[in-house]
């Protein structure tokens, strides 16, 4: 495993004229949780986008899993790298089990190692091996969302992406979620890099939040750290607003 999962080098994207991320400097260390925050247009989706290679950046490097991405294979590299989007981003005419198992069939796992595959996530992420029969749209959003998170593990990745995962849940389905997720990258071990807005969210799942603002980081650090020790004004307006925050750190240990 490389020191850093994911590594931003003077990295700028441009859209027209807009400046989506402005020369940014970020290295984000293996084996550990690290939520991106701010507001929205702050750059958060755009740094997965690039990370995944979806997105080119307009200058400066990006470097995942110790490769350049200028100079990577991006097939092979997204064999070791698993995304999870809002709703999962299951294709609808394909049943779930297909779903899961799309990318390991096309590169010619046998049956029963897709299977044995299946079993080993179905209880990892606590869903009914028999729900997989169904299409997407036969199962509740939380459900959705697991059957994602099993396909972005499908093939053990290094890397776990998540962008706004539980965004679209009610409240009661996405405490649950939080809870699986953290006992997940608990047990996994994994280097995941989460988007959220909410900023309870990001101190309950990651090992290191960092605050982002026009493309560039404002703040990073604990939850702590961010809500007793601002960097600037933005920091302490972006954490007084959100006061699910505060209770999460006045229940937890100092």
């Amino acid at each position: 495993m490389t020191t850093h999962a994911v590594e931003f080098n003077s990295t700028t994207v441009r859209f027209g004229e807009t400046l989506a991320v402005d020369g940014l400097e970020l290295s984000l260390s293996s084996g550990r949780t690290t939520a991106l925050i701010g507001p929205s247009g702050c750059g958060k989706t755009t740094l997965l986008r690039l990370t995944v290679g979806l997105q080119s950046a307009t200058g400066g490097t990006v470097r995942v899993l110790g490769q350049a991405l200028e100079n990577a294979d991006l097939n092979r590299l997204r064999h070791s790298i698993g995304y999870v989007v809002q709703e999962g981003g299951l294709f609808p005419h394909l049943s779930c089990a297909d779903n899961v198992s799309l990318v390991a069939e096309h590169l010619g796992w046998e049956r029963t190692r897709v299977q044995a595959r299946t079993a080993e996530l179905c209880e990892l992420v606590h869903l009914t091996p028999e729900l997989l029969v169904r299409v997407p749209g036969e199962l509740s959003g939380g459900q959705r969302q697991r059957v994602g998170l099993m396909r972005a593990l499908f093939l053990d990745p290094e890397l776990l992406l998540l962008d706004e995962p539980l965004a679209a849940l009610d409240p009661m389905v996405r405490a649950e979620l939080q809870e699986d997720l953290k006992s997940i990258f608990a047990r996994l071990a994994k280097s995941v890099l989460l988007v959220t807005h909410d900023l309870a969210e990001a101190g309950y799942l990651g090992d290191e939040l960092v605050l982002l603002s026009a493309g560039r980081v404002v703040q990073r650090g604990s939850l702590r750290e961010l809500v007793e020790q601002p960097a600037d004004p933005f920091v302490t307006r972006f954490t007084s607003s959100q006061r699910g925050a505060r209770e999460l750190l006045a229940e937890a240990p100092e």
